[in-house]
């Protein structure tokens, strides 16, 4: 009989990017939402406008040469005389954007902006203090500037004040609180905020628990390209929760997580093939699905790999490579995989176990780049 591990459960929440993060089956590690949608051109004719837009201008490469050094003079002239558009695009040069980064610099010129009520500068003055970066970590100050941002309608500040709240950092612990600003910045199409939308619904967590209400604001998100919010509408679709089951609907959210990189999509993509669900039947397909995952170091993906090696199932038999994927699950804790391990070695040389165990001990975890 063969021992496939199930596939799982749902990302849990991207609650914070900095610290505190416990939740579980497995969080995301986002940080909190800092704009970086490009150097901003402001529309007046004033001079300093003029210096802005020059300095965008060498920034992009646009219409003059790209040139960094020019771009940071031209904003360090429009900034000097109080645009607050330099001083923000400032901030980002300094924030690790075309100079040497420089937090305390950044931090600077965020202020002068946020002081004049740029939305984006307040919001990025907040991310420096939640994260500590060029100035002592104050999560009241940080909730002060995101406040201020997203009471202009800024939506990754209504997002990071929906983080706040979630987690009671620099204001109490307050879901409904959390869910309303959650809610403000998902309407205006911040994916990351649909995402942490939606998983409220799905826990119950400030709203009534809605399977339904999850499964829309996941498929917003999804479509947006958010791989978290692709795997958990692609889970929600397995199950049938929220929705009519459907494999095949799975297969295509997980495909589109897993493509990302997204190790639990690849892992589950891979079964869905191995089970023959949702999809034809592929072993060759299950291997190579498996394989992604397990290079990332899924102790489940580890384990069956070598399964499909130990037995030949998708990929030509051999016991090295089988004894090597279930060695390095065994060692993730996996006791079946050891067990298992420990009946291969009967099957094996002595070359071959020594050859398994050197490829083990040499083997290191492939890094997806961060989408």
């Amino acid at each position: 009989m063969r021992m496939l591990v199930v596939r799982g459960g749902l990302v849990a929440l991207i609650l914070s990017g900095c610290a505190d993060n416990a939740v579980a089956p497995h969080l995301s590690t986002e940080p909190p939402a800092k704009a970086t949608n490009g150097l901003r051109s402001a529309a007046k004719q004033e001079e300093s406008s003029a210096q802005n837009n020059r300095g965008v201008m060498h920034d992009d490469g646009r219409g003059l040469p790209q040139d960094d050094a020019e771009a940071v003079r031209r904003f360090h002239k429009a900034a000097e005389q109080g645009d607050t558009e330099a001083q923000y695009n400032l901030g980002v040069i300094y924030d690790g954007r075309g100079a040497p980064q420089d937090d305390a610099e950044a931090v600077g010129w965020y202020r002068k902006a946020a002081e004049l009520g740029h939305a984006d500068a307040q919001n990025n003055l907040g991310v420096m203090y939640d994260l500590g970066e060029g100035i002592p970590q104050d999560y009241a100050e940080a909730v002060r500037w995101f406040r201020k941002a997203a009471e202009q309608g800024d939506a990754e500040a209504e997002y990071n004040l929906g983080i706040m709240y979630a987690h009671g950092r620099g204001v109490p612990q307050d879901d409904a609180e959390a869910v309303r600003w959650y809610r403000k910045s998902a309407e205006q199409g911040f994916d990351d905020a649909q995402f942490n939308l939606a998983v409220m619904h799905d826990n119950g967590r400030g709203v009534p628990q809605n399977d339904a209400e999850a499964v829309r604001w996941y498929r917003k998100s999804a479509e947006q390209g958010f791989d978290d919010a692709q795997f958990n509408l692609a889970v929600m679709h397995d199950n049938g929760r929220g929705i009519p089951q459907d494999d095949a609907e799975a297969v295509r959210w997980y495909r589109k997580a897993a493509e990302q990189g997204h190790v639990d999509a690849q892992f589950n993509l891979a079964i869905m093939y191995d089970l023959g669900e949702g999809t034809p039947q592929d072993y060759a397909e299950a291997v190579r699905w498996y394989r992604k995952a397990a290079e990332q170091g899924d102790a489940e993906a580890q384990y069956n790999l070598g399964f499909m090696y130990a037995t030949g199932l998708g990929v030509p038999q051999d016991f090295v490579q089988a004894h090597l994927w279930l060695n390095l699950s065994g060692i993730d804790g996996d006791l079946i995989a050891r067990i298992f391990r420990k009946l291969l070695d009967w099957a094996m040389t002595p070359d071959q176990l020594a050859e398994a165990q050197m490829l083990a001990r040499e083997w290191k975890p492939k890094k997806i780049p961060a989408q």
